[in-house]
């Protein structure tokens, strides 16, 4: 009776999975805002430096530090994003629209493995991005920090390199 009564409360539990669907979504959505609303400021930026005559110091740099920056909310929004869908497909429900339409196949996940892979490689580019973020604001005085910045440049192509060669 006891076994009986665990094993369909244990069952129930599965809707607690519904909590990280709701909030990664959420957390999706906000630093899809975030991300949108630093390329309208940089836009405003863009506007006053062509049409009103205003150029700040550092004006290239700051619009490309920005824009990078965006690009990697926008990619760890696409990480919570998977996240989120391939939990409610995993452990709710299978999304049927999903698999009716053709355009997202980077949404279906059959197994937890296959999510951990999708999200594994978003966050490889998040990191990737970052990475040339950081490099974006480093100011390198010698031969040798330039030699580590080139090393460092190759690491990550081969790094990307043996990634993409071990899906096929």
């Amino acid at each position: 009776m006891f076994r009986n009564f665990f094993e369909r409360a244990l069952l129930a539990s599965n809707k607690f999975t519904i909590l990280p669907v709701i909030f990664g979504l959420l957390g999706a959505i906000v630093l899809f805002i975030i991300a949108s609303y630093d390329v309208l400021v940089i836009m405003a930026d863009v506007w006053n430096y062509f049409f009103k005559g205003i150029h700040p110091e550092n004006f290239h740099s700051d619009v490309v530090a920005v824009i990078v920056g965006a690009i990697d909310l926008y990619l760890m929004a696409l990480v919570l994003y998977i996240f989120s869908f391939g939990i409610y497909e995993l452990f709710i429900s299978e999304i049927e629209a999903l698999k009716e339409s053709k355009q997202s196949k980077v949404l279906e996940v059959h197994s937890l493995d296959e999510l951990k892979d999708k999200i594994g490689k978003v966050i490889i580019m998040v990191l990737i991005v970052n990475f040339f973020q950081r490099v974006l604001h480093a100011n390198f005085t010698t031969p040798l920090e330039m030699t580590y910045l080139a090393a460092s440049i190759l690491a990550l192509c081969l790094g990307l390199y043996f990634l993409h060669k071990g899906e096929h």
